[in-house]
């Protein structure tokens, strides 16, 4: 099971590696997760630098595909040549994306008019494009799936670990990164909100 967290300069950190850290709960089970970025290395926008595992076109290839979020998500969308080097498809992938990172998809033609979930800074450039924006943190729709706010990251991890492996698994996983003395509330309150959309 290949997975791809796409990160770009600019990046969240709480995006990429909170979904990092509890996908790769799953390594055990073969689930290969992976940084895929445009270049060697990446800038966050506190200035941590990191060093691509994987080129971006390794998400062409993915079972799972997510977006994070970027403070220069605006500049990307402007280049064409970045965004040609993604070929994605949602009959076949999972892909998630959190805050501006529904933009891309957008740009990209995944959303064909889904609903997306976003934070309150990307909802007025995604409603310029057309894109209607729901007031919640968490909506899938078929293989696509969105999420609002950084920690939301949670969600997707579950959902995606859930569609692939099972209830049990995500449970395990989330359990693992709850806080100590909160694990039984963490995990019930995750599934509760990703079992809706399964």
């Amino acid at each position: 099971m290949d997975i791809a967290i796409l990160t770009f300069d600019g990046f969240n950190e709480l995006d990429s590696f909170i979904a990092l850290g509890i996908l790769s709960r799953m390594q055990d089970s073969g689930w290969n997760v992976q940084i895929a970025c445009p270049s060697q290395s990446v800038i966050s926008k506190n200035g941590v630098i990191i060093q691509a595992q994987q080129p971006l076109e390794f998400a062409n290839s993915a079972d799972v595909v997510l977006f994070g979020i970027s403070s220069q998500t605006r500049h990307i969308l402007q280049n064409s040549n970045m965004l040609s080097r993604l070929i994605l498809n949602t009959e076949k992938q999972l892909i998630g994306g959190q805050c501006s990172g529904v933009l891309l998809m957008y740009a990209l033609g995944l959303l064909n008019q889904v609903p997306v979930c976003t934070d309150l800074a990307t909802k007025p450039w995604a409603r310029e494009s057309g894109i209607k924006v729901l007031d919640q943190p968490f909506y899938v729709a078929g293989n696509i799936a969105t999420t609002s706010g950084c920690l939301s990251s949670t969600y997707l991890a579950a959902w995606v670990i859930s569609k692939l492996a099972g209830k049990p698994q995500a449970e395990s996983a989330i359990h693992y990164v709850a806080p100590v003395g909160e694990e039984e509330n963490a995990v019930k309150h995750c599934l509760s909100v990703v079992s809706a959309y399964l």
